[in-house]
C-alpha cells in the first residue's frame, strides 16, 4: 500500500489515476486492473482515484455518483483487491467513514480553505492531498496544510490543478510548482483537471485533453512528486469530466513519456 514516504523519498514518481466519479464497480476494476499494468510497466507507484460523490457539479442534473454508502464498500472491496485507494471528502461527517477505506483522503478545490474539514482530515491520521483551489495563489496554499498539520498529522500533499484565467479558463503557472514545492510538502500535478473548460459548455464543463501531455511534461521537468491524471477508456461516454479526462489507451506512451523527462531532470540535478 502507498505510504507518504513514497512521495518524499524521491524514487520514483507516484501516479494519482481513475475515473473522476464511480460509474460502477465492473468499471472501476476494469480501469484499476488497466492502469496498475501500465504504471508498474513505466516504473510509477500507483494509487487509485474515483469519487463517490461529485458534490460540486456545474448544474442540477449533473451526475454524482453512487453515494457514500455504495460508493465507499466499492472501494473497500478494491483495496481489499490490494489497491491504494483515493478519494474525496466534501463534509466534517464523511471523514470518519472515508479514512476507514482510503489510503489518501483527497480535500476539493473549491473547499481548500474549509478549515473544520481540513483538521477532521488532519486527524484522521491518513495521507491528506490538498487539491490547490483555482482561486489560491500558490504561495498561500501553503495555510491549509499548515491546518492539516496543525493536528499533529504531517503527511500532507498539494496538488496543482489550475488557476482561473478569466472566465471559463484555467492556466498554470509553472513557477508555481517549485513556489509550493518550497513551502516543504509533496506536490502532485493534476494533468487534466488544469486542461478544463470550467463551466464551458454552458451545463457542464469542457476540456482540452489536447494539452495533457505538454503541461504534464512541463511540469515534471520542473520537479514533482506525482502526477494526477482522470483516464476513462471511452472518455466521450463518461459520467462526468469525459472532456478533459485522457484515453485510457494513450496513458501508456505517456507515463513512459514522463519517466524519460523525470529520470533526465533527476539526472541533471545531480551534476
Amino acid at each position: 500500500m502507498i505510504q507518504y514516504s513514497d512521495f518524499t523519498a524521491g524514487k520514483k514518481l507516484v501516479l494519482i489515476a481513475g475515473t473522476c466519479v464511480i460509474e460502477s464497480e465492473e468499471h472501476v476494476n476494469f480501469i484499476a486492473d488497466a492502469v496498475s499494468a501500465m504504471a508498474a510497466e513505466a516504473g510509477f507507484s500507483y494509487v487509485f482515484k474515483a469519487a463517490f460523490d461529485k458534490a460540486n457539479r456545474t448544474s442540477l442534473g449533473g451526475h454524482r455518483g453512487p453515494g457514500i454508502a455504495e460508493g465507499l464498500a466499492i472501494l473497500g472491496r478494491l483495496r481489499a483487491r490490494g489497491y491504494s485507494v483515493l478519494t474525496d471528502v466534501h463534509e466534517t461527517a464523511q471523514v470518519g467513514q472515508v479514512a476507514e477505506v482510503a489510503d489518501i483522503v483527497q480535500i476539493p478545490a473549491f473547499l481548500c480553505r474549509q478549515t473544520d474539514l481540513l483538521l477532521e482530515a488532519g486527524r484522521s491520521g491518513k495521507i491528506v492531498n490538498v487539491k490547490k483551489g483555482q482561486f489560491v495563489a500558490p504561495h498561500d496554499i501553503h495555510h491549509a496544510a499548515d491546518k492539516v498539520a496543525s493536528t499533529g498529522n504531517r503527511q500532507v500533499i498539494l496538488t496543482e490543478r489550475g488557476s482561473s484565467f478569466g472566465y471559463n479558463n484555467l492556466v498554470v503557472d509553472m513557477r508555481g510548482l517549485k513556489i509550493m514545492a518550497d513551502a516543504g510538502w509533496p506536490v502532485v500535478f493534476d494533468a487534466t483537471h488544469s486542461v478544463q473548460l470550467p463551466g464551458g459548455i454552458g451545463s457542464a464543463s469542457g476540456g482540452q485533453p489536447e494539452f495533457i501531455a505538454p503541461l504534464a511534461s512541463a511540469a515534471v521537468a520542473v520537479g514533482l512528486s506525482g502526477v494526477f491524471i482522470e483516464v476513462h477508456d471511452q472518455p466521450e461516454k463518461a459520467l462526468s469530466d469525459g472532456a478533459n479526462a485522457l484515453r485510457l489507451d494513450l496513458l501508456p506512451a505517456l507515463l513512459k513519456r514522463l519517466r524519460l523527462i523525470d529520470d533526465a531532470r533527476k539526472a541533471a540535478d545531480s551534476l
